[in-house]
């Protein structure tokens, strides 16, 4: 990539607390974005091997050549900054009591608004035309917040400011308990303890909404979580959800017994992204030694949301679950990617949050998608000494419950067993002619797999006429015929991305 295709990446960090939390965060120079992780894993020979995970902001210095911009104060200066340089939003400053001066109170809306005159100055000393905004938990609302509500009260369009938006473990639907029959939120709300009000849905339609727009309270259906239609693009959005609540107990010592076990700790899965943007599931909490920001996982999802020439959308289709009204069938997807050492998307049972395949209904077609996942792929090998071309293993096991008047019924199942398991390999290649792909599962290939090369059998055709979206449909295995249909199939569909 030449220096000119660049943008400059603007990290937003979470929420703080009150100001001893606060005092601590301002104490880093990168306000956490530089943290990384070690885990551990069994060698070849069966002993301990060590993982290590640099941070995201070494890790994208030495895989993208992005330099670390300096303190704020460095762009009051007439001196031109570079387009691949990273910056932290440095926005807790003011409310700290750690520079001796009386701390300012926080404000989300004056971080937001702070935010907007960092990438004033960045487009001025760069000349890039917009910024990627990465951000986590509270930063991803801060972002929001500018997106929403900032740029548009002053006429601005967002999408001419910034280009992409990723959000690791945000709460773009607020933070909600299991607990308490609503009693916490409200008492949290009605407090605002620490500034934690800026979770409920009062204060988020406040800093949500243009002003133009707002009124005194949210209207009945308002949902924080989602964002207009007419607003910033959500393809450019991307929302990386933790699906371990237990690590961050490990990490903080709190527990995720008041958040419930279906959330990264903090957060519940069904508020931790935006309807419509892009997202992935990762096996890992909302912070701490296990958290997602400091995670290859995070990485890896991150890299290839910003970098990624290519956008696959695989779906499922044709599929008509059994008519059997006690049995509820569930969809469970892993994806893997050649040359890494991690599961990139994981949306399993087991980390509650399986995709559920409906009844089918008077509404439903053949051409009913069940959306399984977007993935971003780098048409260029990542390191020189990886592979050539783009492999990834998407791992598809569809699972059945039975369940009379909320009882589950366990006389014919067998726990963590899949009625379908199998792996779809799929190879593609974005040559100088073009979009070249082939697929196979696993379950029909002979021999390790790492010794598996297509045949001009298994190439796909592009079933798509129109240019720029290459589509392919690829039918399940016959043994899952008796289980989706006889028509049930995957379709993959690629754009290329600009």
């Amino acid at each position: 990539m030449e220096t000119s295709e660049y943008l400059p990446i603007v990290y937003v960090r979470g929420f703080a607390g009150g100001t001893d939390g606060i005092n601590r965060v301002v104490t880093d120079p990168f306000y956490g974005f530089n943290e990384g992780s070690t885990t551990v894993r069994v060698g070849g020979d069966g002993e301990p091997l060590f993982f290590q995970f640099e941070s995201p902001l070494l890790r994208l210095h030495l895989d993208e050549g992005y330099e670390i911009g300096g303190p704020p104060s460095t762009l009051d200066t007439p001196a031109a900054v570079k387009p691949n340089s990273i910056w932290i939003h440095r926005f807790y400053d003011v409310s700290a009591s750690t520079w001796g001066e009386k701390p300012q109170a926080y404000s989300l809306e004056r971080a937001a608004d702070d935010l907007f005159g960092l990438i004033e100055k960045l487009r001025a000393r760069s000349g890039a035309p917009r910024v990627h905004l990465v951000a986590h938990s509270m930063g991803g609302l801060i972002c929001r917040c500018l997106l929403q509500k900032v740029l548009p009260d002053k006429g601005l369009d967002p999408a001419d400011w910034v280009d992409k938006l990723f959000t690791y473990a945000t709460p773009h639907g607020g933070i909600a308990f299991d607990v308490g029959f609503g009693l916490l939120e409200r008492l949290r709300d009605l407090t605002g303890i620490d500034g934690a009000d800026i979770f409920g849905r009062d204060r988020m339609y406040q800093y949500l909404t243009p002003a133009a727009q707002r009124g005194g309270r949210p209207p009945a259906g308002w949902k924080p979580e989602e964002m207009p239609d007419d607003g910033f693009p959500k393809e450019r959005v991307f929302c990386l959800i933790g699906t371990n609540p237990e690590n961050y107990d490990v990490a903080h010592g709190l527990s995720s017994f008041a958040v419930g076990p279906k959330s990264d700790g903090l957060v519940q899965i069904e508020k931790a992204y935006v309807p419509g943007a892009r997202h992935a599931f990762v096996h890992r909490s909302h912070s701490g030694p296990y958290g997602v920001v400091n995670s290859e996982e995070g990485y890896q999802n991150l890299r290839r949301f910003l970098f990624g020439d290519l956008q696959v959308r695989v779906d499922l289709l044709g599929a008509l679950p059994r008519t059997d009204r006690r049995i509820s069938w569930q969809a469970e997807v892993r994806l893997s990617i050649r040359g890494l050492a991690i599961v990139m998307h994981e949306q399993t049972a087991d980390h509650w949050c399986p995709i559920q395949l409906s009844l089918p209904s008077s509404d439903d077609t053949p051409d009913t998608p069940y959306p399984l996942l977007t993935l971003f792929l780098s048409s260029s090998a990542p390191r020189p000494d990886q592979a050539a071309g783009m492999r990834y293993g998407l791992h598809l096991r569809l699972l059945s419950v039975e369940q009379t008047d909320h009882t589950l019924w366990f006389g014919n199942h067998l726990e963590r067993v899949a009625d379908f398991d199998d792996i779809l390999i799929v190879d593609m290649d974005a040559g100088a002619s073009g979009l070249r792909a082939a697929a196979k599962w696993n379950s029909g290939i002979v021999g390790a797999l790492r010794d598996y090369e297509p045949g001009e059998d298994e190439r796909l055709a592009d079933e798509n006429p129109e240019p720029g979206v290459w589509l392919a449909n690829v039918r399940l295995p016959r043994t899952a015929e008796p289980i989706l249909g006889p028509d049930a199939h995957l379709r993959l569909t690629v754009t290329a991305r600009s």
